[in-house]
């Protein structure tokens, strides 16, 4: 049983010194996540090497991905750029999980900031206009964030109308957003503040509120 727990340990470190996102490497990536649980079991990988750790399922189709120092990006991620997207920024030890998409598109920007974490299944679109995440800030699963929106001039479909944009989204360091909470294009969500599950956010919201609601509306203010 100690060999055993020896080897556990030992095989993903010795594979991790080597691994990379690019070519051969990595495959140093797969070899240490065969003996590692897996979904957050592989976050500590991550800390093993500054290129950080990226399941081999999640889809990365951008071509100005700009990779801080030991991140984690989960299983079945995709991060796509469409139609003249810029950058996508994920600064030190970002962790996305399962199911994740962020997708930039003509001209909008994603920036993530140190140690934030974008739990499963969010979407984060950014056309026209960026969306920022400032540092420490938690995204609980299902959250969305567009920075554009949809015309909707009456004399054509839809679908055929260019998007338009009230301007970015910025998320203030340290801010936690519930479970679903959906946040539309130029809102600023203050530092400390926290959206309850489900809320809505169309308008700004102060540093360190409280906010819940469709629309959402803050009903407290964090230590009063």
């Amino acid at each position: 049983m100690k060999q055993k727990n020896f080897f556990n340990k030992l095989w993903p470190r010795f594979w991790m010194c080597i691994a990379g996102i690019k070519g051969f490497r990595k495959i140093g990536m797969r070899l240490a996540a065969l003996s590692v649980a897996p979904y957050k079991g592989r976050i500590y990988l991550s800390d093993n090497n500054p290129c950080g750790f990226i399941e081999s399922s999640a889809v990365i189709h951008h071509p100005d991905l700009r990779l801080g120092k030991y991140c984690f990006i989960g299983s079945e991620v995709v991060i796509f750029e469409r139609k003249g997207g810029g950058y996508i920024q994920l600064d030190d030890r970002v962790q996305i999980y399962r199911g994740t998409a962020l997708e930039t598109g003509l001209g909008g920007t994603i920036n993530v900031g140190l140690n934030a974490s974008i739990h499963p299944f969010c979407h984060l679109y950014a056309y026209l206009a960026p969306i920022n995440i400032g540092q420490g800030v938690m995204l609980a699963p299902n959250c969305a964030l567009y920075s554009y929106d949809h015309s909707l001039a009456p004399d054509k479909p839809i679908r055929l109308q260019p998007p338009t944009t009230k301007g970015g989204i910025i998320i203030g360091d340290e801010a936690w957003l519930g479970f679903g909470t959906i946040v539309l294009n130029g809102v600023t969500i203050g530092k400390g503040a926290a959206i309850g599950a489900g809320s809505v956010v169309t308008s700004d919201i102060p540093d360190n509120a409280i906010a819940v609601g469709n629309p959402a509306r803050v009903v407290k203010m964090r230590g009063v």
